[in-house]
């Protein structure tokens, strides 16, 4: 998934506006305007001109989330990855969203992929363990597709 794909979903799952997007940009000291905000959420068929939103940029929105929703850690502004892959993103996002492993695979099942504990917490591992797990598209898709049942349940009839 591209960091924009993973932008998109989290808007839609939170509902989030432009302005706390640029809010979360905000707390780590970057200035993003609403014009960016709607080029990186924008699908690649609806503008040519769609910017992809970098590793390092995204990286620094996930961290305004984790100051946002957690506060700031020792007073201090993250510094952003400039590298970013799957298992990164859903650490953040663990992080940010204060989520246990129970709530994790709670929000997998919702979207339809049983997964185990063991194969959860392979994820969270350092790269060098032994019983790391690199994260598929797959599983962070249905992650954040969750994400979006939780936050935005269908009516009941």
């Amino acid at each position: 998934m591209t960091n924009n794909d993973v932008f998109r979903r989290l808007k839609y799952a939170f509902n989030y506006n432009p302005e706390k997007i640029i809010v979360f940009f905000n707390h780590v000291g970057i200035t993003a305007t609403r014009e960016e905000v709607s080029v990186w959420l924008a699908k690649d068929t609806e503008e040519k001109e769609n910017l992809s939103l970098s590793d390092e940029q995204f990286a620094n929105f996930l961290n305004g989330m984790i100051i946002d929703y957690r506060g700031k850690k020792d007073n201090q502004i993250p510094v952003a990855e400039k590298k970013l892959d799957n298992n990164l993103v859903f650490k953040k996002l663990r992080i940010a969203l204060s989520l246990k492993d129970t709530d994790i695979l709670d929000l997998l099942k919702l979207a339809g992929l049983n997964f185990g504990k063991a194969e959860l917490t392979a994820f969270f591992r350092k790269p060098g363990h032994q019983h790391y797990k690199e994260c598929q598209d797959q599983v962070l898709r249905n992650f954040l597709n969750g994400l979006f049942l939780k936050n935005n349940p269908k009516p009941k009839k």
